[in-house]
């Protein structure tokens, strides 16, 4: 395989990781919670997707609906989990103990209902394009303007939008937030909002190049992390170059160590970069 080709797919991979790490980096950012279940989330919302698309729905549409689907997941676990943990002022090393067992049901969840093998989405084959050399998969090039689009959404949220605003004041300073007049929990049940949103997306798209299966998002789950750290705790933008840094890393080191030790790459590279710069590549709100 040519270096522009482990280029191309690096990118690919690293804009889905982009959409599940940045919606994992808010939830530690503003709501202080490391959730373990993240990858799962987005596992369900590939699941959804699938269930919508193929009951006839356009693929699309279903991603749609598979956002307000994991959307409403997410919700439901903030009223049963992390609102009764707040309250309590639980310790993060329970916070990270109850997201593991939400992640382990979530999962065998799935395999209960949907069964433990790979399923597909029902769409027709596309001939891939080769352009300069580059076997461009149809499904890739979407995934990638998809990706593209909603970061840009994101961004016009955070930066534009009375609510980005405040989710923002909320990450840098809770107490400060609050003492300044901010609705606390509004921004608490629109950080679920836009984080079940993007890891919809995420295990959408991801599906579109892999295939739906229950530890999908699991495989992911040490790369988003990885893109986390590496791009600064809580700051979102970070997130996304740490994910480009990381899907890079993972497919060009593929010729080197094959396939297998592709989820390694990301902790060496984590590693690597902490180790030289501790707060990561951009500042955040750890």
């Amino acid at each position: 395989m040519s270096l522009e080709q482990l280029i191309f797919n690096g990118i690919t991979l690293g804009s889905i990781i982009a959409l599940a790490a940045v919606g994992l980096t808010l939830t530690y950012g503003i709501l202080r919670i490391s959730n373990f279940a993240h990858g799962d989330f987005m596992t369900l919302g590939a699941y959804f997707t699938w269930l919508a698309n193929t009951s006839g729905v356009n693929i699309w549409l279903a991603m749609i609906l598979s956002a307000v689907g994991t959307v409403g997941a997410m919700l439901l676990s903030e009223q049963l989990l992390w609102r009764p943990m707040r309250e309590r002022r639980a310790s993060s090393t329970t916070i990270i103990i109850i997201s593991i067992g939400l992640a382990l049901f979530i999962r065998n969840g799935i395999i209960l209902i949907w069964g433990g093998g790979n399923q597909s989405y029902d769409l027709p084959v596309q001939q891939a394009i080769d352009f300069l050399g580059i076997k461009v998969a149809y499904y890739r090039i979407i995934v990638m303007v998809l990706a593209v689009v909603a970061i840009a959404t994101l961004h016009f949220l955070l930066q534009n939008t009375k609510i980005g605003k405040a989710m923002r004041a909320v990450a840098d300073n809770l107490d400060l937030a609050r003492v300044s007049g901010i609705d606390v929990e509004r921004v608490v049940i629109w950080t679920w909002i836009v984080t079940g949103t993007l890891t919809a997306l995420g295990g959408g798209m991801y599906a579109l190049i892999t295939a739906v299966r229950p530890n999908m998002g699991w495989f992911l789950i040490l790369p988003m992390f990885a893109s986390v750290i590496l791009g600064g705790i809580g700051n979102p933008y970070g997130a996304i170059l740490g994910a480009l840094v990381i899907g890079l890393a993972q497919e060009l080191s593929v010729p080197l160590l094959g396939s297998e030790y592709k989820i390694g790459v990301s902790l060496l590279v984590m590693v690597a970069v902490l180790l030289v710069r501790p707060q990561g590549l951009f500042k955040g709100t750890a």
